[in-house]
């Protein structure tokens, strides 16, 4: 067995969970696959230098005979590390340095019991589903695939934007806002649902389409089959506008139209026997926690 380590930064406080990390990985006879720069952080500014078998820089050396991806950090973190291995039939397990974190779910007080699980098999696995977008007219991200949402942004800080948005080539709406998003089940927990979007499983065939800061208040979220092929137009007072892909973006043209449809591929990611969607939701975003339950 071999694993991978992905990470970014992480702070002091968080240094003594990952010695017991590490040690774990040791003492079980487990060789690391460590993002370089994740390891020369931990190296240089940290004090701490993991006992690693080899590295990796981007997804073009990562070794994709590793069964088991660990993305050290928080949700941010966990969408880098998709990006950087690319390696979907791999389970990509979150481990949660940070605060809230509803894909890095295991959080830091049960990192033992949850390697311990892990490598007994007690788990199981879930296929997420993806972004793939295209953008008619102009050049693209390179890697045009996200995880979360595809979202569109006004470029500056007065003009509303325009945007058409079409369904199968049926014609849905055209509202005036700030900006969209098209998101996942796995994006409804994160920019969507800051600006009022609906919940949705990590299972469900599904995508949310949801205006940011609409002016006209009678235009809600609305959820659609997965199946849907989604095109959006934009127009406005300038000639450009931002669109973004998880925590990638680029200025675009107006005269771009943007091309949502799900990828032909999923992401596979690692829950623990005990855990579900639903007590992540409740643990993340503390329901039931009234004193009269």
């Amino acid at each position: 067995m071999k694993v991978a380590v992905f990470g970014i930064n992480v702070s002091s406080d968080f240094i003594p969970v990952l010695q017991h990390f590490f040690r774990f990985l040791t003492e079980n006879n487990i060789p690391v696959h460590i993002y370089r720069p994740f390891f020369d952080h931990l190296k240089s500014d940290m004090n701490f230098a993991p006992n690693v078998q080899d590295f990796f820089t981007s997804h073009e050396d990562f070794d994709g005979s590793v069964e088991y991806i660990f993305s050290i950090g928080g949700d941010g973190t966990f969408l880098q590390s998709f990006l950087n291995t690319r390696n979907y039939h791999i389970p990509l397990v979150g481990v949660n340095s940070g605060r809230l974190g509803f894909l890095a779910d295991i959080s830091q007080e049960f990192i033992i019991d949850a390697l311990t699980d892990i490598m007994e098999g007690r788990y199981s696995t879930m296929e997420r589903s993806l972004l793939e977008v295209e953008l008619i007219g102009a050049s693209g991200f390179g890697f045009n695939y996200g995880l979360n949402e595809m979202t569109v942004l006004k470029t500056d800080s007065s003009s509303m934007i325009n945007i058409q948005v079409s369904i199968n080539g049926a014609f849905l709406y055209s509202v005036w806002a700030d900006g969209m998003i098209i998101a996942t089940p796995t994006g409804s927990t994160a920019y969507s649902l800051s600006v009022g979007g609906p919940i949705l499983s990590p299972d469900s065939e599904n995508f949310v389409i949801n205006a940011i800061a609409p002016h006209n208040l009678t235009v809600r979220p609305i959820v659609v089959p997965d199946t849907s092929i989604l095109d959006l137009q934009v127009e406005g007072r300038g000639t450009q506008y931002l669109t973004s892909l998880d925590s990638r973006s680029i200025i675009v043209d107006h005269a771009t139209t943007i091309r949502v449809k799900k990828a032909d591929f999923k992401l596979k990611t690692l829950h623990l026997h005990d855990q579900t969607f639903y007590q992540t939701l409740r643990n993340k975003l503390m329901w039931g926690m009234d004193k009269r339950n």
